[in-house]
């Protein structure tokens, strides 16, 4: 007598608050889909990627955006909680700043993640003098979290074309041209610098030749990477270098509230609150450059976030506030892969790295329901697609999908210790053996695809302020592609450093710096009828229990007597 078959999946009605908010469907029990999952499964169909987008991808939900109503974008629309933040007032005052000590520099880098470090090493390597200041560590940052790898044509079978192309098409082609152009053709450079810098990767068999793999949307394998924890890596040889290089002075835990400008509308630095001091801190400098990465932490459209706990936006606020435009800001990245169980570890990276790797996606009833490499967009819609007509996976009121993470295993004996140690870490948090169990995963808030509109040097349409990283926009579009964040951090760190070189030489650190233009952001927002209690930039989010007012408050004032400028 046969062994009888799986059971029937069984439906759930979703009850809690970890589903997403505008999907109300069942789920099929975690136990069922396990036992759906034991049969092979037929190749997925290929996807109507514009529709599926449209009726999917989070961004085109219903109130998912407002148009902004004051600012150089005004009209242009994005997310409420961004645009909350964008249409605030100021932190500080001017009598705010009164008496506080003054530090000069030709560059100021705000930001110290991996783009940071990059532009600092660059505008220092032309002689300039530079300050970084941070809000937590030099290198606390999204850099670390970049797992999967970094795109670069050097493959025999690749093209700058190639590769140029990829990267238009994954953005839905709202890409910059020149900014793709740029990004593209100073690819193998970037890799080169990297290894300059003391940076490894992973060699194919040969020993002597760096593996490449292929990503999602990508037309040929291009990423380079080391095993699953690229980023890490990319960010602990940057820092280094940063601490290491004469020329370069970091200040950690140290935000910047306002960006300074003089009479003729130029940037000239930037008003920074030490939490170590307790006080506030003017840094004049001849050039400015943003490198504070994303908005994760704003939780845009109520999902979790991959994100550090320092990208609340701050550098679109300061920007945005002085002037620049923005473009895309609408867009945001939503990593298919991020932890949907357990409840506690909600939104964590799983890299794409697994899937380019061979893991599958499948829903509640075992079927793979989407090319696990079509771009990201396409591939988080059609998870929320499963999700949301009833076939995702329920595991104590958590819903997701499963990445089949065993079966990757049976066809690659090993990958999952050799390749991807950031999963097994992870898994292991989760109470998951990866090898015998599927994780169940969902979108994961990941990157803000827009931002400030730069030139192919960095520079935006504020005199004197300079972007990279993800704080800029234009580059990759509505979608950008795995691989392609590390090296646009590379690319236009080093664009942006050198170009602020250039300017700080010719203009220097002094000239008169001032807040005049709060005063007329403040007219601008009594104008558009906006309140002018809500503050801005966040600096932390509410998790932080942060609260600058009273941070600032007399009994915190230290007990060292250390001069800033010393």
């Amino acid at each position: 007598m046969s062994a009888p078959g799986p059971m029937p999946p069984t439906a759930i009605q979703r009850t809690d608050a970890t589903a997403i908010r505008w999907i109300d469907a069942t789920a099929i029990r975690w136990i069922d889909a396990l036992a759906a999952c034991a049969a092979a499964p037929a190749d997925p169909p290929a996807p109507d990627a514009p529709a599926l987008l449209r009726r999917w991808h989070p961004d085109a939900q219903p109130n998912a955006t407002e148009p902004l109503r004051v600012g150089a974008s005004a009209g242009m629309r994005c997310p409420p909680a961004l645009a909350a933040l964008l249409q605030a007032n100021t932190l500080i005052d001017d009598v705010d700043v009164a008496g506080a000590a003054v530090v000069e520099t030709d560059v100021l880098v705000i930001g110290g993640g991996g783009g940071g470090c990059v532009a600092a090493l660059t505008a220092v390597a032309a002689g300039r003098k530079v300050l970084v200041v941070t809000k937590f560590g030099l290198g606390d940052s999204n850099t670390v979290m970049a797992e999967g790898g970094i795109q670069a044509a050097v493959g025999a079978e690749d093209s700058l074309q190639a590769h140029y192309d990829d990267t238009l098409a994954g953005g839905q082609r709202a890409g910059d041209p020149t900014l793709v152009r740029t990004l593209v053709s100073e690819g193998p450079a970037a890799i080169r610098w990297l290894i300059g810098q003391g940076m490894t990767f992973d060699l194919d068999e040969s020993g002597h030749n760096l593996r490449r793999k292929r990503a999602g949307g990508t037309s040929v394998p291009r990423i380079l990477s080391t095993r699953d924890v690229t980023g890490l890596e990319l960010m602990r040889v940057l820092r280094e270098a940063t601490l290491l290089r004469p020329g370069i002075t970091v200040w950690n835990r140290s935000p910047a509230v306002e960006l300074l400008s003089d009479a003729a509308g130029r940037c000239r630095g930037a008003v920074i609150y030490s939490l170590y001091l307790h006080r506030f801190v003017t840094v004049r400098a001849g050039a400015v450059i943003l490198t504070t990465g994303g908005a994760g932490r704003l939780h845009i459209n109520d999902f979790p976030t991959s994100n550090h706990l320092g990208a609340t936006a701050d550098g679109l606020v300061l920007a945005y506030r002085l002037g620049a435009t923005l473009r895309e800001v609408d867009s945001f990245q939503y990593h298919p892969t991020g932890v949907a169980w357990p409840r506690a570890l909600r939104g964590q990276l799983i890299s794409e790295a697994a899937r380019s790797l061979g893991a599958q996606l499948r829903n509640g009833r075992g079927e793979r329901f989407v090319p696990e490499l079509s771009p990201r967009d396409v591939v988080a819609a059609a998870m929320l697609r499963e999700i949301g007509e009833g076939r995702g996976v329920e595991r104590d009121g958590c819903v997701g999908v499963l990445l089949d993470t065993p079966g990757l295993e049976r066809a690659r004996p090993g990958v999952l210790a050799q390749s991807l140690v950031s999963l097994g870490h992870v898994a292991h948090k989760s109470g998951v053996d990866p090898v015998r169990e599927p994780m169940l995963v969902c979108p994961t808030l990941h990157y803000q695809n827009g931002g400030i509109a730069i030139a192919a040097d960095g520079a935006t349409g504020v005199p004197g302020l300079f972007c990279a990283g993800e704080v800029a926009g234009g580059i990759h579009g509505r979608n950008r592609l795995m691989g392609n964040a590390l090296l646009e951090l590379v690319v236009f760190g080093r664009r942006a450093g050198a170009a602020a070189a250039g300017l700080a030489q010719a203009a220097g650190p002094g000239g008169r710096a001032n807040l005049d233009h709060v005063q007329d952001w403040r007219r601008a927002l009594v104008a558009a009828g906006l309140p002018l209690d809500a503050r801005a930039p966040l600096l932390f989010p509410e998790i932080a229990n942060f609260d600058l007012t009273a941070d600032r408050a007399p009994h915190r004032a230290p007990h060292r007597a250390a001069a800033v400028a010393a």
